[in-house]
């Protein structure tokens, strides 16, 4: 049954393909679908792509083992943050400024606003490298669900993974992934709901269930509680910081925003973007609150112990929570038709996202890289580049995939998040609504927050720092972009050149 329930979900993706490729046949029309996209689709768009398996199966996974019922501040920050704030601040001004200089990515944007194609060249390369390890984040996180569910092979799983969004994204670009991403965000928040009523059941409520994340031999102090175990504020707070903050600076949740139909259709995509947030997020981490618990009841296939002990001695890797939880038939039961509903809730999620990371990145290469060194080349042309380097990213983030096997998730998330996040979140966000930025203020945003984010993890060697790093990353850029703006004014942009980008000039 699961399996059946696996092929009509493919069946139906390969449908939307051939009704939508006719209709991307312009440059425009792949990337940003034509900017006609309405609230609906733009916010579950928005919220699919948001939400993988690696935040369903990774995040979820790790956070409730080591944040107890804390983690679903995670959750929360998602919803008021990354989702209500993200569409409150950023979407009408975003919208308006893209189509005022004609430009649908950061790197383009940052061009036009700065006046730099360096700047534009350096955004680029960087979107597409850092963009690689969250791309394998969300193949392994699926490629570990798959193997749970169905015991198909590792490798094979991700590899069918990347043909089928590569597919349907090479065909029908930005316009096929809205479609399918409004029919993938109403399985997912069917199949989340299904998973916390069937965790919780297996807790035996959610009375019982907290009472036993309390107790010491289970979770211990604070994993009942909203509040965080003490040795573990950091780590929470850097984490809510990185996966809703972060949000404002991601190249492939600004793009939701530049494609959006009209700005009236911005308030209704907010409410059901916040809505969409707070159910599905809000519900993973939830679920996965409850991991020590319910994994203390089901037994070790050696007879040793139980599950929960496997991982407490580190037998068994946190990204294997979640996945062991959902394919558990003696405590959790999940019938065979909700597990192929929740394994396609993974799928629609992670495919969502892969194809927004993959047509971010091969866009910045064709559009602004490709675009700044050969300006002339013809639409077509670049439509057809952009559908190639489509392919070229999959198959180099499954090569990082496989390369970074024993990497947890959590850490690829991170180090992709904080490295991006951190570098562009100040200069857009300031760029789009603050006129005193510099072009020194940009590029010193852009550089430090890069380094921030990457040095300690990277010249340690302890990828558990990636999330810490990432979040400071951000916070430093959003201080370090007005100072050295205010401390260079002097070298900024001429009025005439704001008015342009603001609209004032258009208004006299």
């Amino acid at each position: 049954m699961k399996l059946l329930v696996l092929v009509a979900y493919a069946v139906m993706m390969i449908v939307v393909i051939f009704l939508t490729a006719k209709k991307n046949l312009s440059l425009n029309g792949f990337l940003l679908g034509g900017r006609n996209i309405g609230p609906w689709m733009s916010a579950f768009s928005y919220g699919a792509s948001y939400f993988s398996a690696v935040i369903i199966i990774g995040y979820s996974g790790s956070m409730g083992w080591n944040m107890g019922l804390s983690a679903i501040w995670c959750g929360i920050g998602n919803a008021l943050v990354g989702s209500l704030l993200a569409w409150s601040l950023l979407a009408r001004p975003t919208r308006r400024m893209g189509e005022r200089l004609q430009v649908g990515t950061i790197p383009g944007f940052f061009e036009k606003r700065y006046q730099s194609k360096t700047l534009k060249v350096i955004a680029s390369l960087m979107i597409f490298v850092f963009l690689l390890p969250y791309s394998a984040s969300v193949y392994k996180g699926l490629g570990n669900m798959f193997t749970k569910a169905f015991g198909f092979d590792y490798t094979w799983c991700v590899i069918g993974i990347a043909l089928l969004s590569s597919l349907y994204l090479f065909a029908g670009g930005y316009k096929a992934t809205a479609i399918t991403d409004f029919i993938q965000g109403l399985i997912m928040l069917v199949g989340i709901v299904a998973v916390v009523f069937y965790v919780v059941r297996a807790a035996g409520g959610v009375t019982e269930g907290l009472n036993l994340l309390g107790t010491e031999e289970i979770g211990g102090a604070n994993m009942n509680t909203l509040f965080p175990p003490q040795d573990k504020a950091v780590s929470l707070f850097s984490n809510v910081i990185l996966t809703s903050l972060g949000v404002l600076g991601m190249p492939q949740m600004i793009h939701k925003f530049f494609a959006i139909r009209d700005e009236k259709s911005v308030k209704r995509a907010t409410i059901i973007s916040t809505f969409f947030a707070l159910v599905v997020a809000g519900g993973a981490y939830f679920a996965g609150s409850f991991g020590r618990v319910i994994l203390s009841k089901i037994a070790a296939p050696d007879g040793a112990g139980t599950m929960a002990s496997l991982v407490a001695s580190g037998k068994m890797p946190l990204d294997q929570i979640m996945p062991t939880i959902l394919t558990d038939k003696t405590v959790v039961g999940i019938p065979d038709a909700m597990l192929g509903l929740f394994v396609v809730l993974l799928l629609s999620a992670s495919i969502s996202t892969l194809t927004a990371l993959v047509l971010s990145s091969a866009s910045v290469i064709s559009v602004d890289l490709i675009g700044a060194i050969a300006p002339n080349t013809k639409p077509k042309t670049t439509l057809w580049i952009m559908r190639s380097l489509c392919i070229v990213f999959v198959i180099f983030s499954l090569v990082v995939n496989f390369l970074m096997q024993k990497t947890p998730i959590v850490s690829l998330m991170s180090l992709s998040w904080g490295t991006i996040a951190g570098a562009f979140l100040a200069p857009f966000l300031y760029g789009l609504l603050w006129r005193g930025v510099t072009k020194a203020g940009a590029y010193t945003g852009v550089i430090c927050g890069a380094l921030i984010s990457l040095i300690p993890p990277l010249t340690t060697g302890n990828m558990s720092l990636a999330p810490v790093s990432g979040a400071a990353a951000m916070l430093a850029g959003l201080v370090i972009v007005p100072v050295v703006s205010l401390l260079t004014k002097r070298t900024g942009f001429s009025k005439e050149h704001l008015d342009t980008v603001f609209g004032i000039a258009a208004k006299g």
